[in-house]
């Protein structure tokens, strides 16, 4: 493929006056990163490598040598876009490259439609539109969601949109045309929501006679439908959501049906099948591939907080159906979100209180990561910007540039709806009817930290509301300038009242903003956008529906190479990768001396504490750090050795403080600790539903039965020195304790021994046939575990390793709490992990041996930052998330991102962006 660009020149040179001469200004662009003349592509330093992503075992999941990419982006986002974006067969002539070929095939092609279609007001400001656009993407300033990478300038109609909504009614063709509608949505790469309140319920009468399904038994096929399509071409699970209203009679069968299907799951596994995501197990259940979500109102919610009653109504005549208490309708909806992370809520009023176009119709359903919330049968293009681009080494941001980003982005993304391709005629006509768009963001947890600003704090919230107002109102802004060129969008007219009351209630929340904590020149940036917006769209309209999501920006964020993702905050402060090679690499974020520096540490105590951080795997006692700094390092999930992280109410916050700006909705799962209750789930509800948000998804970490995942890198076994681990024995008399078990008939004893403050430190395991292979197999284990207790290993390292070992006998057991072993080794060490490892017993780890004239320590350390051999290729990142499934791709472990999963080694996401 040819580097050189390929866009169509016009015959005649066009000029403002001939444009003028139309009846209508065109649009008009100025140069603020790109030089008349310059090629953008000759302003960055290019390098070749070798795109290489290693799989489980150190299999080749992709390769493609010689690449060229600048030489600033990371080795991470060459693997992800070369497997991902480039396109043409491997091994071919066909085949792209070069960085410089994708840009410009998705560049030029857009400049060309957007040419076509008179959007520029000369042939000059088509060049820098051109341009301008172009150092964006290659300075990972900004980026388009997959779909447009995928196909724009490859196919004739592209799909460009990741984010779809469906329509269902309550009719057998109705039905299984939905079917139809979201294969066609898989087979393409992309997502679908829908809304299944139409149908009638279980409980109501078919024409002909007898009882109708009920939509629970349709959302079986159509899971099972997903789940072919998935595996039949495409590697990554189906993205889809089903949403059912509060006051469908089928409510309570919807709030539980992915709950009662855990619970299958949870038997197949003690049962001894394969626990992994794809395995054995959830593969035999139903509802694996959709996020369900109950549609809740303001009624509804006000009844739970004063404990009023509820009503479910029949859909076919509006009869009330059942009434019951509000608080248990909730808290059934809270114990099945404990469970197994679902049903999450929608808050109906909210939504449709701030829909623009209802005059249209309601929003009843969302696409499935919840941050596209529109007209049925519907789409939305996404993109997003990176907003650690846009602040300099003095952490001032730059208003304007990024104002310039967004009118191009904007614009760039209007140009495609009309040259979009759509997978049915109904979301065509919407998509170009209606012109939704969805710009958003990316590291907004990196650059608060940056600035030494708290995430969970009134100055972070204010800071990123702040942000967050000037990218809505630029797009609305630009948006008004799109019509003034093009005309508004075609519903416009009859939702202009709406849609103008809606940019109303944006600039009012925009004037609350905390004025304390935020620079001026970004507060009133991002104020006085919004006066501009109302008053020249009073006037002209809008082009688009609506102009903004905050999406997982998944793929896209490896691409332009984020620290976080959407408006998540960061993970940890110290990251792991497993090596090729079998090491572990160890590295502190970038943004932490950074953050250091802004707060006022000089060189010297920023490497004493990043020291610190590295060898303790958390800032939590880092030397000459000041205690009022802690809060600005708070991350997702609480370090080694740490106990602090962002609670879940600060995440419901911090959506809070940026919903009022944001067109559609916000895609992100609240992660809770394992420990959390069922009552901390509801006053999450309850929570984000006071603050305004329009959805809310909760995560309980480790509700899934799924194989766990690392929290932190093993430590390096690198004896100090010539120390020697010395055993403690245990006395000639010490406490005891004796449990009888019995598995498949095969009978036992174990015996356990206790040193004086209580820890374990003696296993003996009894066997009733003595003489038998299993007894002396028992009896070997017992000796090494007893051993290994008394040399210093932790309890937990022994229940990690053995845990969950599969051999015969297994099966069932007489003890109520471990009903099923899948090994006598699994049942003992499951046994001693809940009496003895913390998971509910008393004590947790043995104290360690003692050398002669020292204090009790470990005889091991992780020092060094990295041990085995290093190599370039990761193959996992290990992250603190115990139930995150493994990827389709590469099989690393993926982690949580919005509602979605992501692979942080080869960038597949299981979501639509």
């Amino acid at each position: 493929m040819d580097n050189k660009r390929s866009a169509k020149q016009p015959q005649e040179t066009t000029t403002a006056a001939d444009q003028a001469a139309r009846g209508k200004p065109r649009l008009r662009f100025e140069r603020r990163l790109s030089t008349p003349g310059v090629d953008p592509f000759s302003t960055v330093e290019w390098e070749r490598r070798d795109a290489v992503i290693q799989g489980e075992g150190g299999r080749i999941v992709f390769e493609q040598k010689d690449v060229e990419f600048p030489a600033s982006w990371s080795q991470l986002a060459t693997n992800v876009v070369a497997s991902k974006y480039f396109r043409g067969q491997l091994g071919t002539p066909e085949r792209e490259h070069s960085v410089r070929q994708l840009i410009s095939r998705v560049v030029d092609t857009i400049v060309g439609w957007g040419e076509a279609q008179d959007y520029f007001a000369t042939d000059e400001d088509r060049d820098v539109f051109r341009d301008e656009l172009t150092h964006l993407l290659l300075e990972q300033q900004a980026c388009f969601n997959s779909p447009v990478w995928f196909n724009v300038g490859v196919e004739p109609q592209p799909q460009c949109s990741a984010c779809f909504i469906l329509s269902c009614d309550d009719t057998m063709d109705s039905i299984l045309d939905w079917y139809r509608k979201e294969g066609i949505i898989f087979k393409g790469g992309s997502g679908s929501g829908i809304n299944l309140s139409k149908i009638r319920s279980s409980k109501e009468p078919l024409a002909g006679g007898g009882t109708a399904s009920g939509p629970v038994s349709f959302m079986r096929a159509a899971d099972a439908s997903a789940g072919v399509i998935k595996s039949g071409g495409k590697t990554r699970r189906a993205a889809k959501m089903v949403v059912l209203n509060a006051d469908h009679p089928d409510i309570v069968e919807f709030i539980e049906c992915k709950a009662k299907e855990e619970k299958k799951a949870w038997t197949l596994i003690d049962a001894g099948y394969d626990a992994s995501i794809d395995g054995e197990a959830y593969a035999s259940i139903f509802f694996q591939n959709a996020n369900n979500s109950v549609r809740v109102t303001d009624d509804f919610m006000r009844a739970v907080i004063e404990d009023g009653e509820w009503q479910t109504r029949y859909v076919l005549d509006g009869r009330v159906a059942e009434t019951m208490k509000a608080r248990d309708l909730m808290r059934k909806i809270a114990e099945a979100a404990h469970f197994c992370g679902d049903p999450g809520l929608q808050f109906d009023t909210t939504i449709n209180d701030w829909h623009t176009c209802p005059n249209s119709g309601r929003i009843n359903a969302s696409n499935p990561c919840s941050e596209y919330m529109h007209l049925d049968d519907s789409a939305c293009n996404l993109a997003s910007l990176n907003l650690m681009k846009f602040v300099d080494e003095g952490g001032k941001f730059d208003v304007e540039g990024f104002r310039h980003a967004v009118d191009v982005m904007i614009t760039a993304q209007d140009i495609i709806v009309d040259n979009s391709s759509y997978p049915t005629p109904e979301i065509a006509r919407t998509a170009r009817s209606y012109r939704q768009l969805g710009l958003g963001y990316a590291n907004l947890g990196a650059l608060l930290m940056s600035l030494g600003l708290p995430y969970d704090s009134d100055a972070g919230r204010a800071y990123a509301a702040a942000v967050t107002s000037l990218m809505c109102g630029e797009a609305y802004l630009q948006s008004v300038r799109l019509a003034e060129a093009l005309g508004p969008y075609a519903g416009y007219a009859k939702n202009a009242e709406p849609h103008l009351r809606v940019i109303e209630k944006h600039r009012q929340k925009a004037r609350e903003i905390d004025s304390a904590y935020v620079p001026l020149d970004l507060l009133s940036a991002s104020r006085e956008v919004w006066d501009t917006t109302l008053e020249r769209a009073r006037l002209s309209g809008v082009r688009n529906s609506q102009v903004t999501v905050l999406a997982p920006t998944g793929t896209i964020a490896f691409m332009m190479d984020c620290d976080t993702t959407g408006v998540e905050p960061d993970i940890a402060l110290v990251k792991h990768k497993k090596l090729v090679g079998g090491g572990v690499l160890k590295f502190v974020n970038q943004t932490v001396p950074k953050a250091l520096a802004r707060l006022g540490y000089d060189k010297r105590e920023i490497q004493e504490i990043v020291e610190y951080i590295d060898e303790h795997e958390t800032i939590e006692g880092a030397p000459g750090l000041k205690e009022e700094h802690l809060p600005v390092f708070d991350c997702a999930f609480k370090p080694r050795g740490g106990v602090r992280c962002i609670e879940p109410l600060g995440h419901i916050r911090m959506m809070g403080a940026v919903q009022p700006f944001i067109s559609g909705a916000i895609s992100k799962t609240v992660n809770l600790p394992n420990e959390a209750t069922v009552e901390d789930i509801e006053e999450a509800y309850i929570e984000a539903w006071r603050l305004g948000l329009k959805a809310i998804a909760v995560y309980r970490d480790g509700c899934k039965r799924t194989q766990p995942l690392n929290t932190g890198a093993e430590k390096a076994e690198q004896p100090q020195a010539a120390a020697q681990p010395v055993r403690r024995r245990l006395p000639a008399d010490c406490a005891s304790f004796r449990h009888k078990f019995e598995i498949a008939g095969h009978e036992g004893y174990i015996h356990v021994g206790f040193y004086e403050d209580g820890q374990p430190g003696e296993i003996f395991i009894k066997m009733a046939k003595e003489g038998s292979t299993i007894s002396g197999l028992m009896d070997t284990i017992a000796t090494l575990t007893s051993l290994a207790l008394q040399y210093g290993v932790p309890l937990e390292a022994l229940l990690r390793k053995f845990e969950h070992v599969r051999f015969e006998p297994s099966g069932v057991t007489k003890n109520p709490e471990l009903p099923m072993a899948k090994s006598l080794t699994d049942y003992i060490f499951r046994f001693l992990g809940t009496r003895f490892g913390g998971r509910g017993g008393a004590a947790s780890e043995p104290a360690a041996p003692q050398q002669p004239g020292e204090d009790a320590t470990s005889t091991s350390t992780s020092n060094a930052s990295e041990s085995g051999e290093r190599s370039d290729t990761t193959v996992e990142f290990i992250l603190p998330e115990s139930d995150a499934p493994m990827c389709a791709e590469c099989g690393a472990i993926m982690v949580r991102n919005g509602a979605c999963h992501k692979c942080l080694n080869c960038g597949a996401t299981s979501g639509c962006s």
